[in-house]
């Protein structure tokens, strides 16, 4: 929190990147080879920067490649913790806090511990909590364990127009949500607001007469919003105070929003249930009662879109995801 009361995200602290060309030892160099089977993601599903690396690793069809795990959505004062598993504990790393495998990359840490996590198996080790990178190396540097068929997310002829969308939406509506809900004062709070919704306005302006944010497929951009869209009416709208008006009110956004969830590699990957119970349940300082509200009604998210009459190929060249593992199934709405 800055003396202005403007909310101020951490950055990363562990930023080794797992590469293509990456060393083949502990990645002491900061790059860790390519490898089948070799890490493990731990996510929280209530989290939107875990959830991109939820949709584009079922994008990319690397579930067998790249093993899951996924933490309970209500943290204690040890942070993220492996209640839903046998014995409290994750059956492959074998802790039961995330924050035991940040220590074993360094010991005596006591900085902040988040998710979306890549987790060395062998050695225990955390290898990267770099969200803004860790997706796009999901795109570029995985390629040969992607499943046929993969959509291309991060094509390299449009990757400055995805860059330019991706920062502003990060600024202003990823990350301005947070800067609202978690402004110290009035002041702060007011910018956030008002910065948040002018962008929303420019991408609603943008996206009334073509179906995607960058080219004609669904691109990394597209992940980015559609996680904090997806949560935007069960948390943000009221409990972070993002409320001059609903999602389901911007008659653009909402269309988007319900196209991108239907698609296959979105909306199976969402869990309004730990959304909800995490952002009520934890920012005690907000919601001190921990009630979590009942509403919103959610059957509206598999009603018809007519997105599809703007035209564009969701998957470009390629094809739609299968089914997700029988172990990853979310209960549908």
């Amino acid at each position: 929190m800055s003396e202005s009361g403007e909310f101020q995200r951490s950055s990363s602290h562990f930023t080794d990147r797992i590469t293509a060309g990456g060393a083949g030892g502990g990645g002491r160099d900061g790059q860790w080879p390519v490898e089948a089977g070799r890490y493990r993601l731990v996510v929280s599903r209530a989290c939107p920067w875990a959830s991109r690396a939820l949709v584009v690793r079922r994008l990319l069809g690397l579930e067998e490649a790249l093993s899951l795990a996924v933490t309970d959505p209500i943290q204690d004062e040890r942070s993220w913790r492996f209640t839903l598993d046998p014995d409290d504990r994750d059956p492959v790393l074998g802790i039961r806090f995330l924050g035991e495998a940040y220590q074993a990359r360094e010991p005596g840490y006591d900085g902040g511990i988040s998710v979306p996590a890549i987790v060395d198996v062998p050695s225990g080790e955390l290898v990267t909590n770099d969200y803004q990178r860790l997706t796009l190396d999901l795109s570029t540097e995985w390629g040969p364990l992607h499943r046929d068929g993969a959509p291309e997310l991060y094509p390299e002829a449009l990757r400055d127009e995805i860059d330019e969308r991706m920062e502003g939406i990060y600024q202003d509506v990823n990350n301005g949500v947070y800067r609202a809900g978690f402004a110290g004062g009035q002041e702060a709070y007011d910018a956030a607001y008002a910065r948040l919704f002018a962008r929303l306005d420019q991408v609603s302006e943008h996206l009334a007469e073509r179906r995607y944010l960058v080219g004609d497929t669904i691109t990394e951009a597209d992940v980015r919003l559609f996680t904090t869209l997806v949560r935007f009416d069960a948390v943000y709208h009221g409990h972070f105070k993002c409320n001059r008006n609903k999602l389901t009110e911007d008659r653009v956004l909402w269309a988007y929003a319900r196209d991108l969830f239907q698609t296959p590699g979105f909306g199976d990957t969402v869990d309004f249930d730990h959304i909800k119970r995490h952002y009520y349940q934890v920012h005690q300082d907000i919601n001190p009662t921990r009630i979590v509200p009942r509403g919103p009604d959610l059957r509206g998210w598999r009603t018809a879109h007519h997105r599809q009459e703007l035209g564009g190929r969701p998957f470009g060249d390629g094809t739609p995801p299968p089914p997700p593992p029988t172990a990853e199934v979310i209960q549908p709405l």
